[in-house]
C-alpha cells in the first residue's frame, strides 16, 4: 500500500500494483503435466510498491518481516522470500530492460503457506509494478510466464503455470478454465446458487518443495515408461494400469483429474461439481498421496454438511487449506458449523474466504 511504502522509505512510491491469490476448484497437479485446471481468484490481494533507490542496492521491505532485505542483481539472495522478487526483476532485465536499483515494499492480505498461491500473487504483483514503473508492453499471459520462470529458476520450485495464470488473468466472479499446454483460457461461471468457501486446516505445509518436486519427477518417469511426452497425452486411464507403483497411482490421478475438469466445464450444476470435487480429494489422498489427516478430517466435515455439495484440499497439499462449493445462502452456517466441529475435534482451523464473513 502507498502508506506502507511511505512509512518504510520516507517518500511516495512511483509505481504500485496488486495481484490476487487463488483457490483451485479442480485440476490439482495437472498443470505441470500440460493438463486442465479450474482456479478462481480470491478477493485478497498482494500489493507491491516501488521507487528509485538512492544507493546501488535493491531494498525489499515487507509487513511480514521486521528487517529489510538488500540485494544486487548479480547474486541470488539467501532468503527464500527475496528470491521470488529477485527472479521477477531478473526476468524483466532478461527482456533487455534496464532496471535501476529500487526500493520495494510488499503488503499482503494473503496468508502464506496455506495453498492460496501467495507466491504467485507476489510474483505477478511485482511484475505488474515493474511494468508500470518502466512503462513497457508486457501482456498478462507473458506476466504469468515470467512469474513461473522466476519461481522455477530462482525459488527452486518446479511449479506449473496455473497459479501465475490465475493470479494474472482470473477474477473473483468466474473460474478460469485453463489449458496448461496451449494457455488457452475461458471464464466459467459457478453453478447458479452456489458459492466458494475456503478454510485453513491449521496444519502447516511440510516438506512442500521437496515433495512437490518429487511428484513432478514421478510424473516424468511415468511418461518415460509409457513413451509419451506428457500425461496430457494419455486419454484412457486403463493405459496407466500397466505401470508399477508409485507411477501407476500418480499417473492415474493426473489422467482422472484432467477428465474431472473437462466434465465440470461441460455443464456441471452444483451437485455434479461437488461430486467431482469429492472424487478429486479422494484421488489426491489415495493416488497422489499429498493429503494429511487434518485435511482429510476437515474435508470430511465439509462433505457431511447438508449445505455443501463437495469439498477437497486445495493447492499442492501436505497441509494448508480446503475448498468447498456450497449453497450460497447457507455459507455463513457452513463456516460456523464446520469450524465448530473441527475445533471440537482438536483442529485449529480458520475461515479464509469469503472475506465478507471474516471477523
Amino acid at each position: 500500500m502507498r502508506n506502507g511504502f511511505l512509512a518504510a522509505f520516507g517518500y511516495a512510491p512511483e509505481a504500485v500494483a496488486s495481484a490476487p491469490g487463488r483457490v483451485n476448484l479442480l485440476g490439482e497437479h495437472t498443470d505441470y503435466n500440460e493438463g486442465f485446471v479450474l482456479p478462481i481468484a480470491l478477493a485478497q490481494q498482494t500489493t507491491v510498491s516501488l521507487g528509485h533507490a538512492v544507493g546501488d542496492e535493491f531494498t525489499l521491505r515487507s509487513e511480514g518481516f521486521a528487517r529489510p532485505l538488500r540485494f544486487r542483481l548479480d547474486r541470488l539472495p539467501d532468503e527464500p522470500f527475496g528470491r521470488y522478487v529477485f527472479g521477477c526483476v531478473r526476468e524483466v532485465a532478461r527482456r533487455g530492460h534496464s532496471i535501476p536499483p529500487l526500493d520495494m515494499h510488499v503488503s499482503s492480505e494473503l496468508p502464506m503457506g496455506v495453498g492460496l498461491s501467495s507466491s504467485a500473487a507476489l510474483e505477478v504483483a511485482t511484475l505488474r509494478a515493474l511494468r508500470r514503473f518502466l512503462d513497457v508492453a508486457i501482456d498478462d499471459v507473458e506476466i504469468a510466464q515470467m512469474a513461473q520462470r522466476a519461481e522455477i529458476e530462482y525459488a527452486g520450485v518446479r511449479c506449473g503455470i496455473m497459479d501465475q495464470m490465475a493470479s494474472s488473468l482470473a477474477d473473483t466472479s468466474h473460474a478460469l478454465f485453463l489449458d496448461a499446454r496451449t494457455l488457452e483460457t475461458r471464464l466459467w461461471s459457478l453453478p447458479a446458487g452456489t458459492a466458494v468457501i475456503v478454510i485453513d486446516s491449521g496444519a502447516p505445509r511440510t516438506l512442500l518443495s521437496s515433495k512437490f518436486n518429487e511428484r513432478r519427477s514421478e510424473c516424468e518417469e511415468a511418461c518415460a515408461r509409457l513413451g509419451v511426452a506428457s500425461l496430457r497425452d494419455v486419454r484412457r486411464v486403463a493405459v496407466v494400469e500397466s505401470l508399477p507403483d508409485p507411477w501407476r497411482r500418480r499417473a492415474r490421478h493426473v489422467v482422472n483429474e484432467n477428465e474431472r475438469v473437462v466434465r465440470a466445464v461441460a455443464g456441471a450444476d452444483g451437485a455434479r461439481l461437488g461430486r467431482l470435487m469429492n472424487e478429486s480429494h479422494a484421488s489426491l489422498r489415495d493416488d497422489y498421496e499429498v493429503s494429511i489427516p487434518e485435511l482429510d478430517r476437515l474435508v470430511s466435515l465439509l462433505q457431511e454438511h447438508p449445505a455443501v455439495h463437495g469439498a477437497k484440499l486445495t493447492g499442492a497439499g501436505f497441509g494448508g487449506a480446503c475448498v468447498a462449493i456450497c449453497a450460497a445462502d447457507r455459507i455463513a452456517d457452513v463456516a460456523a458449523e464446520v469450524l465448530g466441529d473441527y475445533r471440537r475435534l482438536g483442529g485449529r482451523g480458520r475461515l479464509l474466504a469469503p472475506p465478507e464473513l471474516l471477523a
